[in-house]
């Protein structure tokens, strides 16, 4: 198994705060495209934080410049919709993956 990190996904400049989540441009590309690292195991868990302008994702990867690679495929952060605000390696302590 790869080292697991937390990455933190922040809301970009061209984020439109009138629409909700399921209605910002792209949304169906999005969603495609990581309902796809979920399915290739490189993303474990993954949502909105409630209340702030942030996702948080646990992935598995070599490192932080796989992390950010990979995600710099995601129509998202294409868009500018999101961007990586912080990727943190992370040591799982309870429960499992």
């Amino acid at each position: 198994m790869k080292p697991l990190f937390v990455v933190i996904r922040t809301r970009g400049p061209a984020w439109d705060d009138t629409l909700p989540l399921e209605g910002q441009r792209d949304w169906r590309g999005h969603a495609t495209f990581m309902d796809a690292l979920v399915e290739e195991g490189f993303v474990h868990l993954g949502g909105p934080l409630e209340g702030t302008r942030d996702a948080l994702l646990v992935v598995e990867a070599e490192d932080a410049a796989e992390i950010v690679a990979r995600l710099s495929e995601d129509p998202w952060t294409k868009s500018g919709l999101l961007t990586i605000s912080r990727i943190s390696p992370w040591t799982l302590r309870l429960g499992k993956i």
